[in-house]
Order: structure tokens, then C-alpha cells, then sequence
């Protein structure tokens, strides 16, 4: 069995699997899920935070690896931010033997540019960037993980190295590429809810109704809704029984 770094906690079945985006770590979900009264399983996915780097990185072999750390098979309600709404919909798609009755996906990107992929594979093939203080990483993780000035950084999502410190994301995982929504939505084998906050710069909740024209808005908030209003969140997931 791979392994991530995984918190758990909780009673209470259908338990709910929380997958953060890009750049951050599973603490991003941390005020939520104390509003939760269900058994919580929150990773920090591949090449985040603690949890061991992936040779490739794809939609596959990301849900791969988190399939391959949970406990048991489910039943699951997978709430998915940005990347991580993807993969709770790779995982809905019945492909990796996981039984998820329920998928909220949140700020996903669904509209990519020649321009952004470009931008996205730049990055990736870059080498970790090293600061020279603990405080310059802080805010660099917070700028990739969209989380300034609304929370602090995760110190597991810093890595202390020769020179200073740098960011624990592996920097290849930003060549994971554009999902095709279409494809995932059409594939899922449960209810699905897609959500944006109202300001959120790079899933336009017009953009998410064009794929559903139920897509949620949350008004006033921005990409990180489930940071800013983990209760406005939180009742997303009472459509699911939760």
C-alpha cells in the first residue's frame, strides 16, 4: 500500500475524504472538518507536505495514490478543492475500486489557456526554489497555495535544506495538465455538486454553469471558499446526508 501523510478523526459513516488543491496541504481543512460529525480522512496528496513525491504526475496517478492510502473501499463523500475537486471526480468515475455516494467539487479550473499550461509546465520543470529564511518560505507557500493574508502557513508544507528552506511541494507536480471536465462529470457514478466562491479569479462561476447550470456560488467569497467560510462549505455537504 502507498502512503500519505493522512489525518484522521471522527465517527460516523459515509466518512469524508478532503483532497486540497494544489500547492497547499490538508490543513487547509482543518476549521472545516471540525464542523463535520463524520469520520474525516484528510491526506497531504503526493509531493505535498510530508507525503512522498510521484515519478509522473497525472489526474491517475494522483487518485491512484489516494485510493491506495485509504483504509477501506467506502462508502465515501469525497469534497475536492481545485486539483483536488478533479481527483475526487477521477474517483467517482468507479476506475480506482473506491464507492463514493457524493462529490463536491470547489474552485475547480476548468478553462485553461495554451498560456496557462505553458505557465504550468515552467514551473514544473523548475528546480525548488531555496530562501534563505523560514519567513520568505512562508510567504512563497502562501502565494502558491492561494492562501495569503487569509491563513498561516503549514509548517509541514516547508522543508528546512542545505542554503535556507523551500517549499515541500514538488515543483513537477504543477505538470499535471487540464482536466476534461466534460469527460469527468459524464463519468461520475454518484450526485455531484460544483461550487465557486462568487470572487474567485480562476473557476468563474459563469464557467462552472456552462458544465452545470446548478453550479453553486458562494457569494462573496474567493478560491479558497472553504478557508474563508468553512461554514458556507460545510452546507454544501448536507446535500449528500452529511
Amino acid at each position: 500500500m502507498d502512503t500519505l501523510n493522512m489525518r484522521t478523526g471522527g465517527e460516523g459513516e459515509p466518512a469524508i475524504l478532503f483532497l486540497h488543491g494544489l500547492g497547499a496541504t490538508g490543513a487547509v481543512w482543518a476549521h472545516l472538518t471540525e464542523l463535520v460529525p463524520r469520520r474525516v480522512l484528510v491526506p497531504d496528496l503526493p509531493g505535498h507536505g510530508p507525503s512522498a513525491p510521484l515519478p509522473h504526475y497525472s489526474f491517475g496517478t494522483l487518485a491512484t495514490a489516494v485510493a491506495r492510502a485509504l483504509p477501506d473501499n467506502g462508502p465515501l463523500v469525497v469534497a475536492g478543492h481545485s486539483l483536488g475537486g478533479v481527483l475526487a471526480l477521477e474517483l467517482a468515475s468507479g476506475k480506482y475500486d473506491v464507492e463514493v455516494e457524493g462529490v463536491l467539487a470547489l474552485g475547480v479550473k476548468v478553462e485553461w489557456t495554451q498560456d496557462d499550461l505553458g505557465r504550468a509546465a515552467s514551473f514544473a520543470a523548475r528546480p525548488p526554489r531555496v530562501f534563505e529564511t523560514q519567513p520568505e518560505a512562508d510567504q512563497a507557500y502562501l502565494k502558491v497555495s492561494g492562501l495569503l493574508g487569509i491563513a498561516p502557513a503549514d509548517p509541514a508544507g516547508l522543508r528546512e535544506t542545505e542554503g535556507g528552506w523551500r517549499l515541500a511541494m514538488d515543483p513537477a507536480a504543477f505538470g499535471v495538465g487540464a482536466p476534461d471536465m466534460p469527460a469527468l462529470l459524464a463519468a461520475a457514478r454518484c450526485p455531484v455538486v460544483l461550487a465557486a466562491g462568487e470572487n474567485d479569479p480562476m473557476s468563474r462561476p459563469e464557467q462552472l454553469r456552462a458544465l452545470d447550470p446548478d453550479a453553486v456560488t458562494l457569494a462573496g467569497l474567493g478560491h479558497n471558499a472553504h478557508v474563508e467560510d468553512p461554514a458556507a462549505v460545510r452546507a454544501l455537504l448536507e446535500r449528500f446526508g452529511v
